[in-house]
């Protein structure tokens, strides 16, 4: 059974997740199933229900995605999110291999679509995510540095290190230092 698949962007967390199953809940829409950035769904809601979750969303700062380049990219940055944030196992492949597996398109064509829509590479957008996490972790501050390299495939600590330095301007122990944690929400990233 074929199913229907709207994309929401900004939808970048599991908060974010609970948050529109719970307006979904609202609106009396069922779906099959919520996931980062995209609901998928047996039957399309009516248009009706569709404007109502547009607006619904619009009001929290998610929105709903309705043209095929924007859902691409939108899928790209959730594929790269997960990577990132919420799977253990690492990067088994290379990041251009696994992203044209997951979208089922091309790495060529996602790749010059994300830099004319997102005005970034997807590398920069993957590294700005993966510092993203190294804040995290170094908030945490329940992982020292070589476990923290390790955890995201990173050849080496001072890899990590320079890598960050390059992004933030600081090394990680200076971040470690500062009161006011610097970290960007992800769907700022």
């Amino acid at each position: 059974m074929p199913y229907n698949t709207i994309y929401i962007k900004n939808m970048v967390c599991n908060r974010c997740i609970m948050v529109v199953e719970d307006i979904l809940k609202k609106l009396d829409i069922v779906p099959v199933s919520v996931t980062l950035g995209e609901v998928l769904f047996a039957k399309e809601p009516d248009e009706g229900k569709l404007d109502e979750l547009k607006e619904a969303l619009r009001t929290i700062g998610f929105e709903l995605i309705d043209d095929k380049r924007s859902c691409l990219i939108e899928q790209v940055k959730k594929v790269i999110i997960e990577l990132v944030h919420y799977n253990s196992n690492g990067l088994e492949t290379n990041l251009s291999d696994y992203i044209a597996a997951k979208t089922h398109h091309g790495y060529r064509y996602i790749s010059n679509l994300f830099s004319e829509i997102e005005n970034t590479t997807i590398e920069k957008y993957f590294i700005a995510q993966k510092i993203e996490r190294v804040k995290e972790l170094l908030v945490y501050d329940e992982l020292n540095l070589n476990e923290i390299a390790d955890a995201l495939n990173y050849s080496s600590a001072a890899h990590l290190s320079a890598q960050f330095k390059k992004v933030t301007g600081l090394t990680p122990s200076h971040f470690k230092q500062i009161k006011e944690k610097k970290r960007k929400p992800l769907d700022k990233v």
